[in-house]
């Protein structure tokens, strides 16, 4: 299991040393037409209209391209995502990270519940998710972009990483966040952050 993890960390780090490098002399439609398969969940422009999917437009570059790397290496898994990753390169990864950075993220949807979002906010405040995603919520280098993100997507996600099923990367600051959450504050922070303009 060691080896294992330690040959995929070697070939994330490998990657993303490649990611450095510049990706404008990649052909735009190419990277549109490899991309298309992508919008059959995530949606039109990166755009996820599909519960539990979420949003790609405007996540950050190493973000994307960490999470394809993590889903080549089977470290994150998904029954959709698995033979999709299996058949994509190293270039790939980095286009598609370039690609969906570029695009403009979804817009948040109007605050149904601004109760929620305000218990939300302390939640985020306490768990000083801003020091990773940034006072904006806008995501740098390999963290996630969370304003915008689609709701249930976000609960999704911090359960899964709260009962262990996905880790993230690096020191695994997620999972220890969210094991601590309780699932009033994962709802009201996923309200929060999903309605934030």
């Amino acid at each position: 299991m060691r080896r294992q993890f330690t040959s995929h960390a070697i070939s994330a780090i490998a990657l993303l040393t490649l990611g450095a490098l510049p990706v404008g002399a990649a052909d735009n439609s190419a990277i549109k037409d490899k991309a298309a398969v992508c919008s059959g969940c995530h949606g039109e422009n990166g755009i996820s209209q599909t519960e539990n999917i979420p949003s790609l437009a405007g996540q950050p570059d190493q973000f994307i391209q960490w999470q394809l790397v993590f889903f080549r290496a089977g470290s994150r898994k998904n029954d959709q995502m698995q033979p999709i990753v299996e058949e994509i390169t190293n270039e790939d990864i980095r286009s598609f990270g370039a690609y969906f950075s570029q695009m403009t993220p979804p817009k948040a949807a109007e605050d149904n519940d601004p109760d929620l979002s305000k218990k939300g906010a302390q939640v985020a405040v306490g768990r000083r998710c801003a020091s990773c995603h940034t006072d904006s919520f806008a995501g740098t280098k390999a963290v996630a972009r969370l304003a915008g993100q689609r709701e249930e997507y976000l609960i999704k996600a911090l359960h899964d990483y709260k009962a262990g099923a996905r880790v993230g990367g690096g020191v695994a600051a997620m999972a220890d966040v969210a094991y601590h959450m309780s699932d009033e504050e994962i709802t009201a922070v996923s309200h929060y952050l999903a309605h934030l303009k």
